[in-house]
């Protein structure tokens, strides 16, 4: 594995991270009046994953600490999820969207679980 600067060298953070963005392009499509409720919470869980991988990074050298912040990560990607079908059971997001975006979400959880389940490889000695 190549040495690893900074989060952004992390692959899952960059995933993480563009679909975060992806999630705000898609949800500035929804109706003002969910403005403070569905688009804020589809918006800062979806960034919540990246920024919990970024913390996480910080936090290397203490795999109970790594392993938290990771967990939290895939916990903000499911409720993720959950936000999203919401906005596709209130016609807010197509069907191929949806999926597209769910696709992504998982993929997240994919990598996360694989991350967790080998700590020690992410070290920073």
């Amino acid at each position: 594995m190549p040495v690893l600067r900074g989060h952004r060298d992390f692959r899952v953070y960059q995933r993480a991270h563009q679909l975060a963005m992806d999630i705000f392009a898609e949800s500035k499509k929804f109706p003002p009046d969910e403005r403070y409720s569905l688009t804020s919470q589809i918006r800062r869980s979806s960034r919540s994953v990246a920024a919990n991988i970024a913390e996480g990074f910080r936090k290397r050298q203490y795999p109970n600490m790594f392993l938290s912040k990771l967990a939290d990560s895939d916990a903000e990607a499911t409720e993720t999820q959950v936000w999203l079908d919401f906005a596709h059971e209130c016609g807010y997001l197509s069907f191929e969207t949806h999926k597209r975006l769910i696709n992504g979400c998982e993929e997240l959880g994919r990598m996360l679980s694989r991350m967790m389940s080998d700590p020690e490889k992410f070290s920073p000695s």
